[in-house]
């Protein structure tokens, strides 16, 4: 794997795991009339996104680089900001989710278009389910915020 597409995708984990952290914090702090549904909706998306980050780290470790694999490092290379720990509200909370989202999705784009150059077909396919995902979650989020 060439070092253009190992930082990218190693950045991509990186911010997998800040949002995995955020959607934990925005979890366990909701509130608001539709508390319970968005709660349980958080939950779900964390779940997601632990399985994402092993997967994003075992790919990276098939081709033989090392992923980010602390809170140091990943705060180090994301681009997705941590919250504080405070009450926020359903609608504030899914719209914090729903942009993080289309960033992930960009960068998931951007990070198949490398693999793609170079024909990396695994990580190719890897961002393509994950933009798929995102896309799913976006469309889910932006219709409930409509």
């Amino acid at each position: 794997m060439n070092k253009r597409l190992f930082e990218k995708l190693n950045k991509h984990l990186a911010n997998t795991g800040v949002m995995y952290i955020k959607l934990h914090n925005l979890h366990w702090n909701v509130a608001g009339t539709q508390f319970k549904a968005v709660h349980e909706y958080l939950e779900e998306l964390y779940d997601g996104f632990t399985e994402n980050m092993d997967e994003i780290a075992e790919l990276i470790r098939m081709h033989g680089e090392y992923p980010a694999a602390s809170l140091a490092d990943f705060l180090k290379i994301s681009d997705i900001n941590e919250l504080p720990s405070e009450k926020v509200d359903v609608k504030k909370s899914l719209s914090i989710v729903l942009e993080d989202l289309k960033a992930l999705d960009k960068e998931a784009k951007d990070t198949r278009a490398t693999a793609d150059e170079d024909d990396i077909f695994d990580v190719v396919a890897m961002m393509e389910d994950l933009s798929g995902f995102y896309q799913k979650t976006i469309w889910f989020i932006s219709s409930t915020l409509a």
